[in-house]
């Protein structure tokens, strides 16, 4: 071969790049004030052929800086990602919007088609959200997989812009005959709070595309993490969902547990210190038990757990063959709890998953006064409740009267009211068919205290005991038709009557515990259609709160009995 052909061929490969053409400046620390202290930078952005990504973090853009390097990247077609995260530290908060509109208006003049953007770590509020509008909102972002806007102070009205702008975005991309398919998006500490989530939330439903979403120390309460539960589950392929130091309390945790029966791509699931609490993590060890056959890691740490509802969510993991870690440290144990959840853990061979206890913050204190976060939840709650009636038997609520049920049979509301074996017995054999058509099974609460109010006439009489069973399993029977989450929430609402589970909602009160209940949660539970995992739940409050059913020891003791019988069937 000829030296000359030997050249060409040389000259040739120096011009083939194979894989990502990248230009990288990260973490160098300059300090780019002007167009000449980036000089240099222009020149090989501009000579790098294909340039496909470029990376700016760690140094310190001016606005003239800015400029001139938007100029060298007009004529950069091929560039997909843009690697900008902490570019603007010391610089007046004043300079980053222009810097940032200079950069995209480059990018949509050169017709690039990015595929990840970062601009963490760059603190630019509300207004360096509106300095990436228009590039959101353009085709140079039709084809984003990757948003990555972490700490970056956006505040409500940021979150509220870049979800219009994201919306936007998709409406025009679908019509371009290419909709927008994001699947990564992160903007966690950003004082999103309520507002911010409720608005990027729409935005989540709109894309349905997302696999990972981080938006962890937003200051997000139960309003806004509904409306991300609800937006989340149209995305079904989601495999990371980080929430980390948000507040869930109960209605937030419920919600999200649902939503996550949505999600069986589940990989990581991040709701640390989101004050989940024991009746949130019933719910969602529901959630799993239900599917997540995918999932490597769950995080419910310093969420106010107690061992009970610990056990219960460590079942439910059990079986889960990708699982790696899953971490209960700083929830409320005590010393005695933790040995007796590892106990368990290894005895089920799964102890090499459970991360440390050492924050532990001991058993709770029943005095403890509510939490700031709940306060605002409780006076909704009230709002909601006001002028509901305490009736009824060992104070339960009078259902009848607090909700209303069109064309009730008197005789059941009669029952219900004020609950007789007499009553009971009096309705005949259309009792099943009344409570089975006129009980709102989809309410748990409601469910709960209509059990309690039957199975509180109890006597030890042939007739009474199976006008009450027949009512209670018809009632039981049906509930455990509907969805694993309904049933989940059911068993909830009756530990917290019976007095075994403290609950968030202070206007739920305790009954005084009656052998009848027992006896006939007992007769339940031995039959086929009370499920195996729901007796768990059970089995695991009653066996480490027996004192509270002391008064009843007997007919504890048989419910214990059946119950174990049947987790371990």
């Amino acid at each position: 071969m000829a030296s000359g052909d030997i050249a060409q061929i040389t000259e040739a490969l120096a011009k083939t790049h194979v894989g990502e053409v990248e230009l990288s400046y990260k973490g160098r620390g300059l300090k780019l004030d002007n167009a000449e202290s980036v000089k240099e930078m222009v020149q090989e952005i501009e000579q790098c052929q294909g340039l496909q990504s470029l990376r700016l973090e760690g140094n310190t853009l001016g606005v003239e800086a800015a400029q001139a390097i938007a100029k060298s990247l007009e004529a950069k077609r091929e560039l997909e990602q843009c690697h900008w995260s902490d570019m603007f530290t010391g610089r007046l908060r004043s300079e980053i919007p222009p810097s940032l509109k200079s950069l995209g208006n480059a990018l949509m003049t050169s017709g690039a088609r990015l595929t990840h953007l970062d601009l963490s770590d760059n603190a630019f509020g509300p207004d360096g959200v509106k300095g990436i509008e228009s590039l959101l909102k353009s085709s140079a972002c039709y084809t984003l997989r990757e948003l990555r806007l972490n700490n970056c102070g956006m505040g409500i009205g940021g979150g509220m812009v870049l979800a219009s702008a994201l919306m936007e975005c998709h409406k025009q991309s679908s019509a371009a005959g290419s909709p927008l398919r994001l699947k990564v998006f992160i903007a966690g500490r950003n004082r999103l709070e309520n507002d911010g989530a409720t608005a990027l939330a729409k935005a989540f439903k709109l894309l349905g595309s997302l696999e990972e979403v981080h938006v962890p120390q937003n200051g997000i309460n139960y309003p806004g993490v509904t409306a991300l539960a609800t937006a989340l589950k149209h995305n079904p392929n989601l495999q990371v969902l980080n929430l980390n130091d948000n507040t869930f309390t109960r209605r937030g945790s419920i919600a999200m547990a649902e939503a996550i029966t949505h999600l069986q791509c589940l990989k990581v699931i991040n709701f640390g210190d989101c004050l989940v609490r024991s009746e949130g993590a019933i719910a969602i060890a529901g959630a799993l038990r239900a599917g997540l056959p995918f999932l490597r890691e769950l995080n419910l740490s310093f969420g106010e757990i107690c061992e009970a509802a610990a056990v219960v969510v460590a079942k439910a993991v059990q079986g889960k063959a990708d699982l790696e870690k899953l971490d209960l440290n700083g929830n409320c144990f005590g010393e005695e709890g933790c040995e007796a959840l590892r106990e368990m853990m290894e005895s089920m061979n799964i102890e090499d998953l459970l991360g440390s206890l050492s924050d532990d913050e001991g058993e709770p204190d029943d005095d403890d006064d509510d939490d700031d976060e709940e306060e605002e939840e409780e006076e909704e709650e009230n709002e909601h409740e006001a002028g509901a009636k305490e009736n009824g038997v060992n104070g339960t609520k009078d259902i009848i009267e607090e909700k209303e049920k069109p064309q009730c049979s008197s005789e059941l509301t009669s029952f219900l009211i004020f609950p007789s074996a007499e009553k009971l017995i009096s309705l005949g054999a259309k009792r099943t068919q009344l409570i089975e058509q006129q009980v709102d099974v989809s309410d748990a609460s409601t469910v709960s205290e209509v059990f309690l109010k039957i199975s509180s006439v109890y006597k030890d009489e042939p007739e009474v005991k199976q006008a009450i069973f027949e009512s209670t399993d018809a009632l039981l029977k049906k509930v455990f038709s509907n969805s694993h989450s309904q049933s989940y929430s059911f068993i909830t609402s009756l530990i917290v009557n019976l007095g075994l589970l403290k609950s968030e909602d202070k206007k739920i009160k305790k009954v005084t515990v009656l052998p009848g209940h027992l006896l006939a949660l007992e007769h339940a539970a031995a039959q086929e259609f009370f499920p195996a995992d729901q007796a768990g739940v059970l089995e695991a409050f009653v066996s480490r709160n027996g004192k509270v059913l002391e008064s009843c020891c007997s007919a504890r003791d048989a419910l214990k009995t059946t119950l174990v019988k049947m987790t371990t069937a």
